[in-house]
């Protein structure tokens, strides 16, 4: 693609995120989001492969129709409450529209349906923009009418994301999959709290980002696309693949690693909350997406991939990108982020 064409889409980007945050009226925040949709459009069909192709189309149509939910949401309270203004001071049966408008978006469940498949059809680069960028306009929106929402709308998302999350990753082999399956279980533990402790939810939502984006731009360095690629990952950065198994325990919530964190303090405040019983069922739910989590590992750190004696073992290509101090830096805070905890912790 042209460099060109490659920087207005980049500026696109960046100017329909800034439109949606810096927006007080529903209208512009509605045509930053559209801003954002169209020009990722572009980057998923540069391959021209079929699969980029279809998951394409997936995505626009599933985005189009969201937006005019949202729209027609946005409407409504318009109508009932006499102003646009992003943030009601009312409780409106249209702001639970909007709410599954957004949760449908982000690819949170039982919303969840097009997330995989389009990751799926598309590069490591452009799945690391739709797992992080694009994401962060509508949860800045869910965040502004979370306190207007069904509290157990919210709960009953949060449980149903966090339950698909890990049963729809155990049997996949494909990694752009399985992460899709890691970011709807992860929103779903920043859902659970996003009314009852918006801080605690931004807390996940920032924790989340920091893992994908070093998981993404990792495995984008040492061209692992399916499970069997991370059999031979050590022989074109040994270093490197060591760290891509303490980043996938980071994304288990295994202690002492950053992923343990978010949920950590979750699982505290939804207990606080006499929430007890919903807390444990979002713990046991966790342990689906620690079996394919503990599944990576074990074939990263123990299993070798079958090949002939005289066969020839991929070694490092020269041609692919290298690690830079930016992904060193994300790196270190999606796996020690958890002694820094205390000071942390004085912001909740």
């Amino acid at each position: 693609m042209n460099p060109l064409t490659l920087l207005f889409l980049a500026f696109s980007l960046f100017l329909g995120t800034l439109t949606t945050l810096s927006s007080e009226h529903w209208m512009l925040a509605w045509l930053g989001l559209e801003i954002n949709t169209l020009a990722i459009i572009p980057l998923m069909i540069k391959t021209h492969h079929p699969r980029a192709i279809e998951a394409a189309i997936k995505y626009f149509l599933v985005q189009t129709s969201t937006s005019a939910t949202l729209l027609f949401s946005c409407t409504m309270i318009a109508w009932v409450t006499g102003q646009w203004s992003i943030i009601p001071h009312t409780d409106l049966t249209a702001v639970d529209l909007l709410t599954i408008s957004l949760a449908m978006k982000l690819g949170i469940a039982p919303f969840h349906f097009w997330l995989p498949d389009v990751l799926q059809g598309i590069t490591l680069p452009t799945g690391l923009i739709l797992s992080t960028w694009q994401k962060i306009p509508p949860v800045v929106l869910l965040f502004q009418v979370a306190p207007n929402t069904n509290l157990n709308l919210l709960l009953t998302m949060a449980l149903l994301s966090t339950i698909i999350g890990g049963w729809g990753g155990i049997n996949q082999t494909q990694i752009r999959k399985l992460m899709a399956y890691s970011s709807i279980a992860h929103l779903g533990w920043m859902v659970a709290v996003v009314k009852l402790a918006p801080e605690l939810a931004f807390f996940n939502f920032i924790i989340y980002l920091i893992i994908t984006t070093a998981m993404f731009w990792t495995f984008h360095i040492l061209d692992i696309k399916t499970i069997p690629d991370i059999l031979l990952a050590w022989s074109k950065s040994p270093g490197l693949t060591a760290l891509v198994l303490l980043m996938l325990l980071s994304l288990a919530g295994l202690p002492p690693l950053t992923g343990f964190l978010p949920k950590l303090v979750i699982a505290q405040k939804l207990i606080s909350s006499h929430l007890t019983l919903f807390a444990t069922a979002m713990l046991l739910t966790t342990l689906l997406s620690l079996f394919f989590y503990l599944r990576l590992v074990y074939t990263l750190a123990i299993t070798m991939a079958p090949h002939p004696l005289f066969s020839l073992v991929p070694w490092k290509n020269p041609c692919r990108p290298r690690p830079t101090k930016t992904l060193a830096i994300l790196i270190t805070l999606s796996l020690f982020l958890a002694p820094a905890y205390p000071m942390i912790s004085v912001f909740f």
